[in-house]
């Protein structure tokens, strides 16, 4: 899987939990008792913070990938030079393993 696909699945994962964290709170709104409350602060504590680091990685990752995009659209030549290079590379690294066999 690339780091793409795992962002996509980590954003809806999260976004996932996030709906059962919210549907469990209103859930147990009624209940009382000092424990229930406890939980229900440490569940929306947690749930907070999976949000507020979803938000920061994600805008990390688009602020990187304008930064790839700009970078391969001023230099596409080297840009392509590097990924060819790069893909030769990896093909004769697998060469010389399957070799040793």
């Amino acid at each position: 899987m690339n780091n793409e696909a795992n962002m996509e699945k980590l954003g809806t994962d999260l976004r996932e939990l996030t709906r059962d964290a919210e549907a469990m709170l209103e859930a147990t709104a009624a209940q009382t008792g000092e424990k229930m409350n406890q939980l229900r602060d440490r569940l929306s504590t947690a749930l907070d913070s999976a949000k507020a680091t979803y938000h920061r990685v994600e805008e990390k990752t688009v602020a990187g990938a304008k930064v790839v995009d700009k970078t391969i659209r001023e230099h596409p030549y080297e840009s392509i030079g590097i990924a060819a290079g790069a893909a030769f590379g990896l093909g004769l690294l697998i060469g010389v393993l399957a070799g040793r066999r």
